[in-house]
């Protein structure tokens, strides 16, 4: 992203962009080599100093939202699900336990969905019903290769995190983000969801997964589909049952989530929702 050219602007101060090229280009001397003097907008330093956590908290929700507001991307379809599932052609030698190996059809049901999905998304001028995932490996790895496969764009929504990684290659690249604080990227996975589904994972996806329920649950989100693959897995990991007996969620909030095994039955259930 560019400031506008000078004819395009709509009032006659210089362009931000102008003034930092003329910045860069002051004759040196003890005062203009002192940080003070640097414009705000382009001191590092300055910007990541404790007092700015506001202002970066907002450049970060601003940015993405400019760029996809750039691209047309008017709605999504959002995958959460585990970095750690292998895709199955190397199921055997990757996955750390044979559990972990079994889930690798996930992956398979991950990809077509995401090809699916994006052939709809296409078939309405692409702007719609676009993938989204947190872009790394596992199942974001699986949808973002999907949509890529039939030709459409899909997102990826990065976090820095200790070690080293990178996104995986069938991100867009133009849509390909990262990002410093947890809650302004998990704000992007809802604001533009038309359905969010979810596939097993670990602590990141039960995190997601929660959080989606609990807006929706408050009436903070539109209801939209939640729709988690694998009823053995999340059966396994989460008694909702439970939950509803001992009155800390209401019966009714069980029918914020569907379970679906195959993603030719999740999309038949996006192509039947109806907003209440």
């Amino acid at each position: 992203m560019t400031d506008t050219t000078e004819q395009d602007r709509a009032h006659t101060l210089p362009a931000s962009s102008r003034d930092a090229a003329r910045a860069r280009h002051v004759p040196d001397t003890p005062q203009t080599r002192a940080p003070s003097y640097q414009l705000a907008f382009t001191d590092r330093d300055f910007l990541l100093r404790e007092e700015l956590r506001p202002v970066r908290l907002q450049l970060e929700l601003l940015k993405p939202q400019m760029i996809m507001d750039e691209h047309g991307i008017a709605s999504t379809v959002v995958m959460f699900g585990g970095a750690r599932i292998p895709a199955p052609d190397g199921a055997a030698r990757d996955a750390r336990s044979p559990a972990l190996a079994e889930l690798s059809k996930y992956y398979t049901e991950a990809r077509l969905f995401a090809r699916l999905m994006t052939e709809r998304s296409l078939a309405q001028g692409g702007k719609d019903l676009v993938i989204c995932t947190g872009g790394g490996p596992g199942v974001m790895e699986a949808g973002n290769l999907g949509a890529q496969e039939v030709g459409g764009q899909s997102i990826g929504l990065g976090i820095v995190l200790p070690h080293e990684q990178a996104p995986n290659p069938y991100v867009t690249p133009d849509l390909c983000f990262n990002f410093h604080y947890f809650a302004i990227r998990k704000m992007h996975f809802l604001m533009r969801a038309r359905a969010i589904t979810v596939f097993p994972g670990g602590f990141g996806t039960l995190d997601e997964l929660f959080e989606a329920l609990t807006l929706i649950q408050t009436g903070r989100m539109a209801r939209i589909p939640v729709l988690l693959f694998g009823a053995e897995f999340w059966d396994g990991i989460i008694n909702w049952q439970a939950l509803a007996r001992a009155g800390t969620i209401s019966a009714t909030d069980l029918d914020l989530i569907r379970y679906v095994e195959t993603a030719d039955e999740a999309v038949a259930i996006i192509d039947a929702w109806s907003p209440e």
